[in-house]
Protein backbone atom coordinates (compact mmCIF):
# COMPACT_ATOMS: atom_id res chain seq x y z
CA UNK A 1 0.00 0.00 0.00
CA UNK A 2 1.36 3.36 -0.97
CA UNK A 3 1.19 6.27 1.45
CA UNK A 4 -0.85 9.36 0.66
CA UNK A 5 1.33 11.76 -1.35
CA UNK A 6 1.56 14.75 1.00
CA UNK A 7 2.97 16.94 -1.79
CA UNK A 8 -0.31 16.69 -3.71
CA UNK A 9 -2.60 19.08 -1.92
CA UNK A 10 -5.36 21.40 -2.86
CA UNK A 11 -9.04 21.27 -3.64
CA UNK A 12 -8.96 17.81 -5.20
CA UNK A 13 -7.24 16.36 -2.12
CA UNK A 14 -9.57 18.11 0.32
CA UNK A 15 -12.65 16.98 -1.57
CA UNK A 16 -12.00 13.37 -0.56
CA UNK A 17 -11.59 11.51 2.71
CA UNK A 18 -8.67 9.11 2.44
CA UNK A 19 -10.19 5.97 3.93
CA UNK A 20 -6.75 4.34 4.16
CA UNK A 21 -5.41 7.14 6.34
CA UNK A 22 -6.45 6.55 9.93
CA UNK A 23 -5.91 10.15 10.97
CA UNK A 24 -8.36 11.36 8.30
CA UNK A 25 -11.01 8.86 9.34
CA UNK A 26 -10.49 9.78 13.01
CA UNK A 27 -10.75 13.50 12.21
CA UNK A 28 -13.93 12.98 10.21
CA UNK A 29 -15.45 10.90 13.01
CA UNK A 30 -14.58 13.47 15.71
CA UNK A 31 -15.85 16.33 13.55
CA UNK A 32 -19.27 14.70 13.27
CA UNK A 33 -19.44 13.12 16.73
CA UNK A 34 -19.59 9.57 15.38
CA UNK A 35 -17.41 6.54 16.01
CA UNK A 36 -14.49 5.59 13.78
CA UNK A 37 -16.40 2.45 12.80
CA UNK A 38 -19.44 4.51 11.80
CA UNK A 39 -17.16 6.76 9.72
CA UNK A 40 -15.58 3.73 8.01
CA UNK A 41 -19.03 2.28 7.34
CA UNK A 42 -20.17 5.57 5.79
CA UNK A 43 -17.09 5.71 3.56
CA UNK A 44 -17.76 2.15 2.42
CA UNK A 45 -21.43 2.93 1.74
CA UNK A 46 -21.27 6.48 0.33
CA UNK A 47 -17.74 6.66 -1.08
CA UNK A 48 -15.00 9.09 -0.16
CA UNK A 49 -16.49 12.34 -1.48
CA UNK A 50 -16.30 14.69 1.51
CA UNK A 51 -19.50 16.61 0.69
CA UNK A 52 -21.57 13.43 0.40
CA UNK A 53 -19.99 12.06 3.57
CA UNK A 54 -20.74 15.25 5.50
CA UNK A 55 -24.41 15.00 4.49
CA UNK A 56 -24.59 11.31 5.37
CA UNK A 57 -22.92 11.90 8.74
CA UNK A 58 -25.40 14.69 9.52
CA UNK A 59 -28.32 12.37 8.72
CA UNK A 60 -26.76 9.62 10.84
CA UNK A 61 -26.33 12.01 13.75
CA UNK A 62 -29.96 13.22 13.49
CA UNK A 63 -31.22 9.64 13.41
CA UNK A 64 -29.89 9.01 16.92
Amino acid sequence: MMADDKSKRGAADRARVAAGEGYEVNYFARKHGITKQQAEDLIAKVGNDRENLNQAASKLKKAK
